[in-house]
């Protein structure tokens, strides 16, 4: 009978699975000029999806929330102004840089001292450190991680990336954040890209702006870190077979480049600014919904269970470390 139930579960599952992500590409706010599925709502749809029914397309469900929410953060990028970001953007600039060395060698030693698997630390130090998911799947790359410290790695980032989309909004305003102040936090102390700019979102345009910067810039790390990578593991990539490759996050040029163009249009295409790049960031805004959903349906049981333990404790001690002392940082030295 459980047998059963479990067939008719999967099987239901699939063609909601396609209703709920259709529902969440739908502008409800353009419709009834309310904000029916916020970036939290479609987040807690798609984990509630993934304990009931499971996941009924794994990698169609990987590759959607990856590509679409690149494309989300370019277009995002039509609504800002290159100068105004980054003169905005410069007070966070610093501490980026100090606390992705920070949490890569506290994570380090952290690993060791609960005798968890090397690569697994590097690993989810990397994701903690810079942008969750694509540091990962950048850095295992680089140093062959194997599939269960992959998993594992991504797992812990996913699950801590869907608690901080829920309680960072809530304590910004507990804390009587700024914008300013809000958009650093979240782009220094939240994992993935996708749970910033939801979390930012969430609080207000303007941090949503501004933590979108932050942590496009944030994660360029990828590149040095790859390249560090490739020489702290150069043991094992040496003794493997094929070449270390690095994966660069492309979009993030893309995103600067959509920064310059709304930026620099000509008044003379005044209507491109008042009419086309507005429907851009609008469409790319709801396309991140239908993002949240998607990462919240590839959390199911089985990938909490395999989590296990010590990486969990690794992964929250580092989320302590870094959300801690960057929520002080942009208290005391941001207005």
């Amino acid at each position: 009978m459980a047998k059963g139930t479990k067939l008719s579960l999967a099987s239901l599952g699939r063609p909601l699975y396609w209703v709920l992500l259709i529902l969440m590409l739908i502008p409800f706010k353009s419709l009834w000029g309310v904000e029916v599925i916020t970036a939290p709502t479609a987040l807690f749809i798609g984990l509630l999806f993934a304990i009931v029914f499971g996941t009924p397309y794994p990698k169609f469900n990987k590759k959607l929330s990856k590509y679409l929410l690149q494309a989300s953060v370019v277009g995002l990028g039509f609504g800002m102004n290159l100068q105004q970001s980054l003169k905005s953007g410069a007070d966070g600039m610093l501490f980026t840089i100090i606390s992705v060395v920070v949490v890569m060698i506290a994570g380090i030693w952290l690993g060791r001292v609960l005798k968890i698997n090397n690569k697994a630390t590097y690993l989810i130090s990397s994701g903690t450190a810079i942008c969750g998911g694509s540091a990962i799947a950048a850095v295992g790359g680089v140093m062959k991680a194997n599939e269960k410290n992959m998993a594992v790695s991504l797992g812990v980032i996913f699950i801590l990336n869907a608690i901080a989309l829920f309680i960072f909004p809530p304590l910004g305003h507990l804390f009587n954040m700024s914008d300013a102040q809000f958009g650093t936090w979240a782009a220094i102390a939240i994992h993935d890209t996708s749970s910033v700019v939801g979390a930012g979102a969430a609080y207000s345009p303007e941090a949503c702006e501004l933590a979108t910067l932050i942590k496009c810039t944030r994660a360029l790390w990828i590149i040095p870190l790859a390249f560090f990578t490739m020489w702290y593991f150069r043991k094992d990539i040496k003794g493997g077979e094929g070449k270390a490759k690095i994966s660069i996050p492309w979009f993030i040029l893309l995103f600067v480049v959509a920064m310059v163009i709304n930026t620099y249009t000509s008044d003379s295409l005044s209507f491109l600014k008042a009419s086309l790049y507005p429907g851009i960031v609008e469409a790319a805004k709801q396309a991140l919904v239908a993002v949240l959903f998607a990462i919240g349906a590839s959390l199911s049981l089985k990938v909490i269970k395999e989590v296990g333990a010590k990486p969990l404790i690794l992964a929250v001690l580092l989320w302590i470390i870094i959300g801690v002392s960057s929520l002080f940082v942009c208290l005391y030295t941001i207005e």
